[in-house]
C-alpha cells in the first residue's frame, strides 16, 4: 500500500518536445513574445509634438473668427427672441382686453335675464287681459321686445368674443413656442462663443511672453493698430462725408475708438462689430438691423470701387464682420476680443460687399 501511495503522488516525468510538437511550441512562444512586445509598445506610444508658435497663432485667429460667426448668430437669435417676447406680451394684453369685454357682456346678459325673471312669465295675452292699465302694459311689452333684441345682440357678442379669445390664445401659444426656440438658440450660441474664446485663451497661454507679445503686435498690424498703421495714415487727408447723416455716423464711430470689443454689445461702453455700426447709424437717426447678415441688406448694394464715407463694408464669405467706411481705403471697426475699436484698412480681410445706408 505504501508503495502504491508513493507511486500515486509521484509527478509524471516531463518529456522534451520533439519533431512537430517542438516546432509548434516554438511558434507559440514566438507569438507570445510578439504579443507581449506589442502590449508594452502600446503603453509607450510616442506623443505628438507640441504645436509651434506659428500654428498656435493660426489656431487662435481661427477661433476668434469662429467666435465672431457665433456672435452674429447669437445677435440674430437675441433680436428674434426680443421680437417674440414683444409679440407674446402684446397677445397677452389683447387676450386680457377681450376677456374683460367678454365678462362685461356676460354681466349685462345676466342682469337682463334677472330682470326678465322678475317680470314674470305669464303669457302676454293673459297679462293684457288682467292688466288694469292696458296702455301701460303695451308700453312694457314693447320694452320687452327691445330687451329681447338686446339679449340676442349680447349673445352674438359673447360668441364672437369667445371665438376671438380662442384665436388670440392659439397665436400666443405659437409665439411662446417660437420664443422658447430662440432662447434655446441663444444658449447654444452663447456656449459656443465662450468655449471658442476659452480655447483661444488656453492656446495663447502656451506661448512664451515674447511669443505672446509678437502675436499681439502681428494682430494689431493686421487689424489696423500699432505704429505701422499710424505711419501709413500720417498725412492722409480725411475724406468728406457725402451728407450730414453719414457725417454723424462717422463722428460717433470716431468717438468709440479705443472702447473694448465685447461680443453681443451695442454700446455705449463696448461694442461688437455690428453693434458698433448699428449704434453709429442710430446716432444719425437711422435704424439698422442687429446682425451683419441683415445689415448688408439694409440699403443699396454698391461695388467696392464706389465706396463713400458712411458706407458699411462687409467681410468673409459668411458676412460675419462689418465696419464703417471713412474714406481713403479705411474703416472704423470693432475687430475681436482684446482688440478695441480702431481705424483699419479695408483690405485687411476678405472683402464680401458693401451697402450704402442713406
Amino acid at each position: 500500500m505504501a508503495a502504491h501511495r508513493r507511486s500515486a503522488h509521484r509527478k509524471p516525468k516531463q518529456r522534451p518536445f520533439t519533431g512537430s510538437a517542438a516546432r509548434t511550441a516554438a511558434t507559440l512562444a514566438l507569438a507570445g513574445a510578439a504579443t507581449a512586445g506589442s502590449v508594452t509598445g502600446a503603453g509607450a506610444a510616442p506623443t505628438e509634438p507640441a504645436p509651434t508658435a506659428t500654428q498656435v497663432k493660426a489656431k487662435v485667429d481661427r477661433l476668434y473668427h469662429d467666435a465672431e460667426v457665433a456672435t452674429e448668430k447669437y445677435n440674430g437669435a437675441k433680436e428674434e427672441a426680443a421680437t417674440a417676447t414683444r409679440a407674446v406680451d402684446a397677445l397677452a394684453d389683447e387676450a386680457a382686453r377681450r376677456t374683460a369685454r367678454l365678462n362685461t357682456a356676460r354681466h349685462a346678459l345676466g342682469s337682463l335675464a334677472t330682470a326678465q325673471y322678475r317680470s314674470g312669465t305669464l303669457d302676454p295675452a293673459v297679462q293684457l287681459a288682467l292688466s288694469s292699465d292696458p296702455d301701460a302694459y303695451l308700453q312694457r311689452a314693447s320694452y320687452l321686445d327691445r330687451a329681447g333684441d338686446r339679449q340676442n345682440g349680447l349673445l352674438r357678442g359673447i360668441r364672437r368674443q369667445v371665438s376671438q379669445i380662442t384665436r388670440v390664445k392659439a397665436r400666443a401659444d405659437q409665439e411662446t413656442e417660437r420664443l422658447a426656440a430662440r432662447r434655446a438658440e441663444l444658449r447654444e450660441h452663447r456656449t459656443a462663443i465662450r468655449a471658442k474664446l476659452a480655447d483661444a485663451r488656453k492656446l495663447l497661454d502656451t506661448l512664451t511672453a515674447d511669443e505672446r507679445a509678437a502675436y499681439e503686435r502681428d494682430a494689431d498690424a493686421r487689424h489696423g493698430g500699432g505704429p505701422s498703421h499710424a505711419d501709413r495714415s500720417a498725412g492722409r487727408v480725411p475724406v468728406a462725408a457725402p451728407d450730414s447723416r453719414a457725417a454723424q455716423a462717422i463722428a460717433f464711430a470716431h468717438g468709440a475708438i479705443g472702447k473694448p470689443y465685447v461680443w453681443g454689445s451695442t454700446g455705449p461702453n463696448a461694442f461688437d462689430c455690428s453693434g458698433l455700426t448699428q449704434a453709429a447709424w442710430k446716432a444719425a437717426g437711422v435704424s439698422l438691423p442687429r446682425t451683419t447678415y441683415t445689415q448688408i441688406n439694409a440699403g443699396a448694394r454698391i461695388p467696392r470701387s464706389q465706396l463713400a464715407p458712411g458706407d458699411l463694408v462687409f467681410f468673409y464669405s459668411g458676412i460675419s464682420h462689418v465696419g464703417l467706411y471713412i474714406g481713403g481705403g479705411q474703416m472704423i471697426h470693432a475687430p475681436r476680443p482684446g482688440a478695441p475699436v480702431r481705424i483699419a484698412p479695408v483690405d485687411e480681410m476678405p472683402f464680401a460687399g458693401a451697402t450704402r445706408v442713406a
